[in-house]
C-alpha cells in the first residue's frame, strides 16, 4: 500500500496534556490570536513537518479549527466576523508554516478542519441535512477564500450532518473528507453502520472520500466485512486509548497508550483500506504515534 499524505495526531489533547496549554472549549484555534500561541502551534505541526520528510510523504497540514463554529466560537468571544477572520487566518498560518520548510517536503497541502455542531461523542438525535449545509457552510468558505486545498469534517456521529457538509463543500468547490467516529462496537452513535453512512451520504452527495476517527483500531474492526464501502476510506485517526468515548469524555489524565503497539494494532485497517490516502491520529497520539505509523508502514 502507498499512503501518500502524513497528517497530524490529536492536537487538543496534545496541546493539553503535553504540553500544557489550557484550551477552554476544547478550542485550539484562539492561539492563533496570541504570538506564544502560534509558537506552540508552530511547534505542534513541526513534528508532523518532520514525519514528512523522513517518509518522503507528503505533508497533509489540517487547521486547529475542530471548534471554530459559531455555537463554540461564541463562548470564547467570537462574533461571526471574528469566526470568518480565525479560518481564514488558520489556513494562511499553516501555509506559512509549510512554505518555510518547503525544501525538506517532496509536497504539501493545507486543510480546513470542521467540526460537528455538537457533541463529537453522542448523537442527540437526527440532524436536518439542509439546516446543516447552511450552518456549516460559512466555515467552509472561509477556508475556500484563504486557499484552502480541501476540507476535512471530523468526528461526525450522524448522517444527517455528514449530508449536509458534503452537500456544502460541493458548493464551494472544495473536495471533502467526511469523518465519521464509532463506539466500541464499530457503529456510529446514532446507532449507524459505517457501510449504511457511507452508502447514504454517496447517494446524495458523494465527497472526494471518507475519514474514520477518533475511535481506537480495536474497536473499528468490528465494522469490517466485504463491502464495497472499504473502498471509500481514504483517511485514518485513530486514539491511542481503547476507552470508549463515554470513559475519554471522564478522564482527567491522558490514556497516551503504547505508540508502537499503536500502530500494530492498526494494520489489519490499512489491510482492509486499499485507497487509504491520509494517515495520521487522534485523541491521544502525537508525534510518536505517527512517526511509529510511518515506520511501521516502511
Amino acid at each position: 500500500m502507498t499512503i501518500t499524505y502524513v497528517t497530524d495526531g490529536g492536537i487538543e489533547t496534545d496541546l493539553i496534556f503535553n504540553r500544557g496549554i489550557d484550551l477552554p472549549e476544547f478550542a485550539s484555534f484562539p492561539l492563533l490570536d496570541s504570538e506564544e500561541g502560534r509558537k506552540a502551534l508552530r511547534d505542534y505541526f513541526l513534528g508532523y513537518v518532520n514525519i514528512a520528510a523522513r517518509s518522503g510523504a507528503r505533508l497533509l497540514l489540517e487547521t486547529p479549527t475542530w471548534r471554530a463554529n459559531p455555537d463554540h466560537a461564541a463562548g470564547l468571544g467570537y462574533d461571526v466576523a471574528g469566526v470568518d477572520r480565525i479560518n481564514r487566518q488558520a489556513v494562511e498560518f499553516l501555509a506559512s508554516v509549510a512554505e518555510e520548510h518547503a525544501p525538506r517536503l517532496t509536497g504539501w497541502e493545507v486543510g480546513g478542519i470542521i467540526g460537528p455542531r455538537g457533541d463529537g461523542y453522542r448523537s442527540d438525535g437526527p440532524i436536518n441535512p439542509d439546516e446543516a449545509a447552511e450552518y456549516h457552510r460559512a466555515q467552509i468558505e472561509s477556508f475556500r477564500a484563504a486557499g484552502a486545498d480541501r476540507v476535512t469534517v471530523l468526528t461526525l456521529t450522524d448522517v444527517g450532518e455528514a449530508l449536509g457538509i458534503a452537500r456544502a463543500a460541493a458548493d464551494a468547490g472544495l473536495p471533502a473528507g467526511i469523518g465519521f467516529t464509532v463506539e466500541t462496537d464499530g457503529r456510529l452513535p446514532d446507532g449507524s453502520t459505517l457501510a449504511d453512512a457511507i452508502a447514504a451520504v454517496d447517494a446524495d452527495m458523494a465527497p472526494a472520500y471518507y475519514v474514520i476517527n477518533c475511535a481506537h483500531p480495536t474497536h473499528i474492526v468490528h465494522a469490517l466485512d466485504q463491502g464495497e464501502w472499504l473502498d471509500r476510506i481514504g483517511g485514518l485517526r485513530v486514539n491511542a486509548s481503547t476507552m470508549s468515548h463515554v470513559e475519554l469524555d471522564e478522564a482527567e489524565t491522558l490514556d497516551d497508550g503504547d505508540p508502537q503497539q499503536l500502530a500494530v494494532d492498526q494494520k489489519p485497517l490499512l489491510d482492509a483500506f486499499k485507497n487509504l490516502d491520509v494517515l495520521g491520529g487522534c485523541c491521544g497520539t502525537d508525534a510518536r504515534h505517527v512517526g511509529a505509523m510511518w515506520r511501521e508502514l516502511s
